[in-house]
């Protein structure tokens, strides 16, 4: 299935415009650690597309020029881009708050020791990906073993404080499902994950984010190959709600990929759908610098319907 399969169809989603900027969500690049089958990334280790340190001063030189207040860094798994702690470091210095989103098997890969160490320092919001609190579950999602080493990720993490009452260290982890469904409402999901997590393994938490499965690359695949490609696209479509177009992210995010380029979400940015609605050519992000947004169209397609399902979906999860 070709990545920009979805422009090659109209869509019935609702055209959207943007509101004020107030997150610069930066793909670092796509080496993973891991090989999960819902990524809509396509990310592994075998991947070697990596931000070099001129687009990282790129991304710097837009954050002091755009009035973003949060760096959301993404990949792959972006503590594995020689530019992360550097990124982190600068953007704490100009006072933007920084958000890592963390597989946490990456806390014990080679050269990662003080990983967790340099996270709280720089007081770095920790995203953290746990679809389940099953070891079975997430070790048929992930590959085997790596509930166990989450686990271990998550108590370095709260060893450091993160989590804890009043350390102001935000830890928040992120569920999505194992198939072709809708997350669960994601409150009761919370309280359940913070009991098991808590009576099992003493692990702490501040939140859980519930966040639908896209229908892009790898998990698209596998909707493809099993035959239910067409029933979960209707499944997203039925499930439209649209009290949720008034949150979702692309009204106040930009995303922006290794090399410089943006798109309106990091799901466009792997569908290669350009910036704004129309056929116009990609945009970079030298090109941005000191241009408002504000109010510019925003590129839809029919995976933007996975956002706006049942309770809602964003990076920040249920709307």
């Amino acid at each position: 299935m070709s990545a920009t399969f979805p422009q090659l169809q109209p869509t019935t989603f609702p055209a959207i415009r943007r509101r004020r900027l107030e997150t610069l969500q930066v793909n670092v690049g796509y080496v993973c650690n891991q090989t999960c089958f819902h990524c809509h990334v396509n990310a592994g280790p075998n991947r070697k597309e990596k931000m070099d340190r001129a687009t990282a001063d790129l991304v710097l030189a837009y954050l002091r020029h755009s009035g973003a207040r949060t760096l959301d860094l993404t990949g792959g798994a972006p503590e594995l881009n020689p530019q992360f702690h550097y990124l982190v470091e600068q953007a704490h210095g100009l006072g933007v708050q920084v958000m890592d989103r963390c597989n946490l098997t990456v806390l014990e890969q080679p050269g990662q020791e003080g990983l967790a160490n340099f996270l709280a320092a720089h007081r770095v919001e920790v995203v953290a990906s746990l679809p389940c609190y099953s070891a079975d579950n997430v070790d048929s999602q992930r590959g085997e073993g790596v509930f166990e080493q989450s686990i271990r990720g998550l108590r370095q993490l709260n060893a450091v404080g993160y989590g804890q009452p009043g350390s102001g260290l935000p830890l928040n982890l992120v569920y999505n499902p194992l198939g072709a469904t809708l997350p669960p409402p994601q409150d009761q999901l919370e309280a359940d994950y913070k009991q098991h997590l808590a009576d099992e393994f003493g692990i702490v938490f501040n939140g859980l984010f519930t966040i639908t499965n896209m229908p892009i690359h790898r998990f698209a695949k596998q909707l493809y190959k099993s035959g239910q490609y067409e029933a979960y696209m209707a499944l997203l479509k039925s499930a439209y709600r649209p009290e949720n177009l008034a949150n979702v992210m692309c009204r106040s995010l930009l995303s922006v990929d290794w090399r410089g380029y943006v798109y309106d979400c990091d799901f466009n940015q792997m569908l290669a759908i350009p910036l704004g609605a129309g056929h116009r050519p990609r945009s970079h992000l030298r090109d941005l610098i000191g241009r408002d947004l504000s109010g510019e169209p925003i590129a839809v397609a029919d995976h933007c319907y996975g956002c706006t399902a049942g309770q809602g979906s964003s990076c920040g999860g249920a709307l």
